[in-house]
């Protein structure tokens, strides 16, 4: 309390977590070693936030989703290690309707007003740009860049290495390794800087091409290109499984 912050009785705060000044931090909230909440951070329970977290200014973390369904019901916000949340993002807890939870993993960088909601899964080392914007029941792979002002639309699925340019409105699934723009959303090719950036060979770049292009460029039906895909990684070892599964778990339909 000598800082202005209000801390819960109930929260658990590691010993190495470095609480700044105006911070609220509610009941049934667990923060993790080595955590900084530099100042006016508002972090509500149910959450459990594992350490190396940093929290800018006017973040706020496990808040009520204002959805609708939503009656007050114990759900809850898990938070990995090593994440970043700049100005004014915002994060809400689950819903029973769903699972009950969110949940975020490792390593990703929220940029200044960015908003995850209720029920949202969100993977590790992604970057939301400013002002993006997931809805309800999202969910995130890993290494995805959302360009600034992307929103996208509940119950979508964006697949590993996807990425997405300025002011996206995205309302289907995006399969692994593609990169979308405009609004709506359209494919604008494979994310080739991305993977090189992450170490793919050209030798897999080049297959993930061919693959990109059975899906999007040769005026195959959905089945047609899974089975040319599918062949393509029967010849090839099965480097193309993150993109198939990509294409077959998808629910809501993918961005053709």
């Amino acid at each position: 309390m000598d800082n202005f912050s209000f801390i819960h009785p109930s929260s658990k705060i590691s010993a190495s977590a470095d609480i700044g000044p105006f911070c609220f931090i509610g009941e049934d909230v667990e923060i993790g070693d080595n955590c900084i909440l530099h100042s006016h951070v508002v972090i509500k329970g149910p959450t459990k936030i594992s350490s190396g977290n940093i929290f800018y200014q006017f973040s706020t973390i496990g808040e009520d989703t204002p959805d609708k369904k939503f009656k007050g019901e114990r759900t809850l916000l898990t938070i990995g290690k090593n994440n970043i949340f700049r100005e004014g993002v915002t994060v809400h807890r689950g819903t029973v309707q769903d699972e009950g939870i969110t949940s975020i993993e490792d390593n990703n960088l929220f940029m200044a007003y960015t908003h995850v909601a209720h029920d949202c899964r969100v993977g590790s080392n992604n970057v939301m740009a400013n002002n993006s914007g997931l809805a309800g029941h999202v969910h995130i792979g890993n290494n995805v860049i959302l360009g600034g002002y992307t929103l996208v639309h509940q119950f979508c699925k964006i697949g590993d290495f996807a990425f997405t340019g300025l002011n996206t409105v995205i309302t289907m699934d995006i399969p692994a390794y593609v990169k979308i723009a405009a609004n709506p959303a359209r494919p604008i090719g494979l994310n080739t800087v991305g993977l090189q950036r992450h170490g793919f060979d050209e030798s897999n770049i080049n297959l993930l091409k061919k693959a990109y292009r059975a899906l999007y460029r040769k005026g195959l039906s959905l089945q047609e290109a899974i089975k040319s895909i599918e062949q393509l990684n029967h010849d090839h070892a099965g480097i193309l499984d993150t993109f198939l599964n990509s294409i077959k778990t998808s629910e809501r339909g993918i961005l053709r």
